[in-house]
């Protein structure tokens, strides 16, 4: 491996880790479904996620990706769907009453909210896929990576790495939640955080809804 494919890596490798953790719809949503949900089916979320991004990594490498994003009334429906899904998210978020947020700390388990990894699964695919800065991103990345000097090996190599990440970050907030001690903790806060993230969720689909009506007109 030489110099250049090495730095073209490093630099690919570096600027997907630190969009994963910066904070987002997703990872509000994989947060709130870890509080709520009994862990094997908060992890439903991380993979529904996971498999989104597969999508779009996979439509970037096929060249799909551009067209999408030229195509001003499909960015437009992308918008609008993501719009809906978030004040969907969020609708529910501020519906839920205290009582729903008991399990949390261990005091009542029959109050956990009923849902399941397929159901999990659904809300993180909806999310990955309805947030169009997924797909943007993606287009960024990929104009680095699609040059004559990359092989199809290392391409795909890169997209099954960045999809791995994905999922293994996002189980681990997962798992990181799922411990008793944090569940305890947050068991207190649960409610008002829901809420907030609700909050968060619903002024991010306004905007998003926003744009595009703009865009559109």
């Amino acid at each position: 491996m030489d110099a250049q494919t090495f730095t073209l890596i490093t630099t690919v490798v570096v600027a997907h880790f630190l969009a994963l953790i910066s904070p987002g719809p997703d990872f509000l949503l994989i947060v709130r479904s870890a509080l709520r949900h009994k862990r094997n089916h908060a992890v439903g979320v991380a993979a529904g996620i996971a498999v989104a991004n597969a999508v779009y990594i996979a439509l970037c490498m096929l060249g799909v990706g551009s067209l999408i994003a030229r195509s001003l009334w499909l960015m437009v429906g992308l918008k609008v769907a993501g719009a809906c899904f978030l004040m969907y998210v969020a609708f529910h978020a501020f519906r839920a009453k205290r009582s729903d947020y008991n399990f949390i700390g261990g005091m009542s388990a029959e109050n956990r909210t009923q849902s399941s990894f397929f159901k999990e699964f659904g809300l993180g695919l909806l999310s990955g896929l309805s947030n169009p800065k997924n797909i943007i991103f993606y287009i960024s990345l990929f104009a680095v990576i699609l040059t004559p000097a990359v092989g199809t090996g290392l391409k795909t190599g890169l997209g099954v790495w960045m999809v791995a990440l994905i999922f293994v970050w996002d189980s681990m907030i997962v798992f990181l939640l799922g411990q008793n001690r944090i569940r305890s903790f947050f068991g207190k806060a649960a409610f008002y955080i829901d809420k907030a993230a609700g909050a968060v969720l619903g002024l991010l689909g306004v905007k998003l809804l926003q744009s595009a009506v703009k865009d559109g007109a």
